[in-house]
C-alpha cells in the first residue's frame, strides 16, 4: 500500500558527513552525496552548509535537478540573543534563494556564537526575550515569502533542553523541527513531546539514538562531537528513539511535512567501500516499513 509520506521522505548532506563545523571531518563531494541519495529512492535534500551547493539559485537548482532532486529547505545556524545583532537581513536574502529553489523550510538553529556544539553559555531573562522575539519576528518574515520557520532544539545551542522548549512553545509562536536526536540527548523524550505538541511540529529530522553515548554527553563526560564519532547515531530502528511511536502520532494528526533522514557523521578520509549510504539506506527502508504499516 502506497501512502503520501513516503513521497515526502529526504536526506541531509550531515549524513554524509557534510557539515558547517570547522574541522569537523572529511568532506564528501556534492556530486556523489546526491547520487547516493536518488540511488536510496530520497525525494529530497536539505541544501546543507554554505558551499556545498552552488549560491546562485538557478545553479542550485540545475544541480538539483540534475539528480532529479527537490529542495527541502536548509539548517541555518543564527546568532539570536546578541542585542545589536539583527538577523533580519541575512535571512532576507536567504529567503531569496529559497524562492528561486522553490524550497519551504527554513529550519533556525540558535547557535551560541562559538565554533561547534560542544558547550553554551547560559542565557538571561533579557537574552531569552530578545531570542523569543527575533523567532517571532523570523517566522513572519518567512511566511511573508511562503516559506515555514522551525526552531530545531540542538545541543551546544540556546535551545537545548526541556526547559528551553517549553519557552519557546509557551512564548514564541514559531513551530518546532523535532530532531528526536538532539531533543533526546538534550533531555526531552521526542516521543512524548509529539504527543503533547503535535501541531507544533512542522518539520522532522528522524534519527536514532544509542542512549548510553547520549547520557555521557548529558553527564559531560564526552563532548557532542566525540559522541558522534563513537557512533552515537544509528539508522532508525537499531537504537533507542521510539521512531513508531513518533510517526504514528505524527500521521495519524494529519502531519504533511517532511521526514528528512539525518544521523550526524563523522568521516576521516573517503570511504573504501559503500560509506555512510549503507545508514541512509538502512533508515530509509525502516521508515517506509513503518508508514506502510500504519497506511
Amino acid at each position: 500500500m502506497n501512502t503520501p509520506q513516503l513521497n515526502r521522505i529526504a536526506g541531509a548532506p550531515i549524513s554524509w558527513g557534510v557539515c558547517e563545523v570547522p574541522g569537523w571531518g572529511y568532506q564528501l563531494t556534492p556530486e556523489r552525496v546526491l547520487r547516493e541519495m536518488r540511488e536510496v529512492g530520497l525525494a529530497a535534500t536539505e541544501i546543507g552548509p554554505d558551499g556545498f551547493l552552488p549560491a546562485a539559485p538557478d545553479a542550485m537548482a540545475q544541480v538539483l535537478a540534475h539528480h532529479d532532486l527537490h529542495a527541502v529547505g536548509g539548517f541555518t545556524p543564527l546568532l539570536l540573543h546578541v542585542p545589536g545583532h539583527d538577523p533580519l537581513a541575512e535571512v532576507e536574502q536567504l529567503l531569496e534563494n529559497y524562492a528561486a529553489a522553490d524550497a519551504e523550510v527554513l529550519v533556525l538553529s540558535a547557535i551560541t556564537g562559538q565554533d561547534g556544539y560542544d558547550s553554551r553559555p547560559e542565557l538571561d531573562a533579557d537574552g531569552w526575550k530578545l531570542l523569543l522575539s527575533n523567532l517571532d519576528r523570523l517566522t513572519s518574515l518567512a511566511a511573508e515569502r511562503g516559506v515555514r520557520a522551525v526552531l530545531h532544539p540542538h545541543v551546544g545551542t540556546m535551545v537545548e533542553n526541556g526547559d528551553d522548549v517549553r519557552r519557546v512553545l509557551e512564548h514564541s509562536s514559531i513551530s518546532l523541527c523535532l530532531d528526536t536526536g538532539h531533543l533526546l540527548i538534550g533531555g526531552t523524550d521526542p516521543a512524548e513531546l509529539t504527543r503533547q505538541v503535535p501541531e507544533r511540529i512542522a518539520h522532522t529530522h528522524l534519527k536514532d539514538v544509542d542512549a548510553s553515548l547520549a547520557a555521557k554527553v548529558q553527564s559531560g563526560r564526552l563532548t557532542y562531537s566525540e559522541a558522534v564519532r563513537a557512533g552515537m547515531y544509528r539508522p532508525l530502528g537499531a537504537g533507542d528513539v521510539d521512531v513508531q511511536a513518533i510517526v504514528t502520532h505524527l500521521t495519524t494528526r494529519g502531519y504533511d511535512g517532511w521526514y528528512v533522514l539525518e544521523q550526524d557523521t563523522i568521516l576521516i578520509e573517503e570511504p573504501k567501500e559503500r560509506g555512510p549510504v549503507e545508514d541512509v539506506w538502512a533508515s530509509a527502508e525502516h521508515l517506509r516499513s513503518v508508514l506502510r504499516g500504519i497506511a
